[in-house]
């Protein structure tokens, strides 16, 4: 499978830097593992939009679109799970 490019949105650039801990890593981790399997397992599609998907990490959650013509995946939104959805 060849590799997608990664673009983050400066929102949500803005959102993974104000996060704190060892969660840290471990979503740059699994951010970088998104250009390898845009839909990796234990991904689901968001309800009522067609073209995001979320992927969990923790207590936090990556909301991402896949692009398959173009081979992008930007990163929408990175957030808290009781604060990512609104």
């Amino acid at each position: 499978m060849a590799s997608y490019k990664i673009s983050v949105k400066k929102s949500a650039e803005k959102e993974l830097r104000a996060i704190l801990g060892p969660y840290l890593k471990k979503i740059v981790k699994k951010i970088d593992n998104l250009s390898v399997n845009q839909r990796p397992a234990g991904c689901e599609m968001l309800a009522g939009e067609e073209r995001y998907f979320r992927i969990r990490q923790g207590d936090y959650r990556i909301v991402y679109d896949v692009n398959d013509a173009s081979r992008e995946v930007t990163i929408v939104k990175i957030g808290h799970r009781r604060e990512v959805y609104r």
